[in-house]
């Protein structure tokens, strides 16, 4: 993951060496950052100083927010990796629960209804 120059907490660092002795993919760090980021102005200090409490109240806010589920859910998966990866703290995170998100069942074509969207498609 390439970085500017401008300098980086030592506490970032070492959750980008984590994430980097993982192999995450640079979208998945990116997306981690941000999490603990959002969550670090939420919190208004540094979240190695943050209570379970806390953390349930931000998950709180984001919902409270109208975020969607899956936002919701990526943003908790970073603060997981950042909490029992990088600061070896994981009872921080009990009070926190994974949004439901109903899965959506594919439509499945007839025959007829394939072959009448495909010459449809093709005229």
């Amino acid at each position: 993951m390439s970085h500017s120059s401008k300098a980086i907490s030592p506490l970032r660092q070492r959750m980008i060496e984590d994430m980097t002795l993982r192999k995450l993919g640079t979208a998945t760090q990116l997306g981690y950052i941000r999490a603990v980021v959002r969550f670090t102005r939420f919190l208004g200090r540094s979240p190695d100083t943050a209570t379970a409490e806390e953390l349930r109240q931000f998950q709180l806010r984001l919902v409270e927010a109208g975020v969607s589920s899956i936002t919701i859910n990526a943003t908790l998966t970073g603060l997981k990796f950042f909490f029992e990866q990088t600061f070896d703290k994981p009872s921080v995170l009990k009070k926190i629960k994974r949004v439901y998100e109903p899965r959506k069942i594919p439509e499945v074509l007839s025959v007829e209804e394939v072959t009448c969207r495909w010459r449809i498609g093709n005229s």
